[in-house]
């Protein structure tokens, strides 16, 4: 295994774990007002919204996930929590907050979509070859670019793929956010 696979191992595997201190760090540093609360929260809920939808077409190594949100991005979980950090460090409102965002997901998701990307390879190599061809990397096509058939959203998946943790961190966390707001304000 070649240095660079195992940084970007190293580095999607920490992922996760530098989480938090980010977290905490872009709390300590945040500064919400009213406007940037609604336009924050406007942004998180659609990135809830998206992992939701990516998380009732995926099975998880099992299948490669081409319906639903995953016939416009290979990485729509990915892409999701970009507009959910987004929103957290709008309404966060700080120099300091935007800049820990932007160093934690610069940091830690290039890596991770690589390591995704080779897995994915792996497990599917024709089908996903294909898939990649077709199916923009990050940022989503306007139209779907995969055809694949018609499946629908699966709520039983959503709960299988555990994405209601997703959930009750970010509201966790806006909660949190809300709760300096009062008290900045007080």
């Amino acid at each position: 295994m070649s240095a660079v696979i195992k940084v970007i191992l190293k580095l999607a595997r920490w992922r996760v774990r530098a989480g938090l201190p980010a977290a905490l760090l872009v709390l300590l540093f945040s500064r919400p007002n009213s406007l940037t609360i609604f336009l924050g929260l406007f942004l998180s809920l659609s990135g809830l919204a998206l992992r939701a939808w990516a998380a009732g077409h995926l099975h998880k190594n099992a299948f490669l996930a081409t319906t639903g949100p995953y016939r416009f991005s290979r990485n729509p979980l990915y892409l999701a929590n970009l507009v959910i950090g987004l929103g957290l460090a709008a309404t966060a409102n700080s120099l300091p907050s935007w800049l820990i965002f932007l160093l934690y997901f610069l940091l830690f998701y290039p890596s991770t979509i690589i390591e995704e990307q080779r897995r994915m390879a792996e497990l599917f190599p024709e089908q996903y070859h294909e898939y990649g061809r077709k199916v923009p990397l990050f940022f989503p096509s306007l139209r779907p670019s995969f055809p694949s058939p018609h499946k629908k959203f699966r709520l039983a998946l959503y709960f299988q793929n555990k994405e209601y943790r997703a959930l009750i961190a970010v509201l966790g966390y806006w909660l949190l956010l809300f709760i300096r707001w009062l008290w900045l304000k007080a």
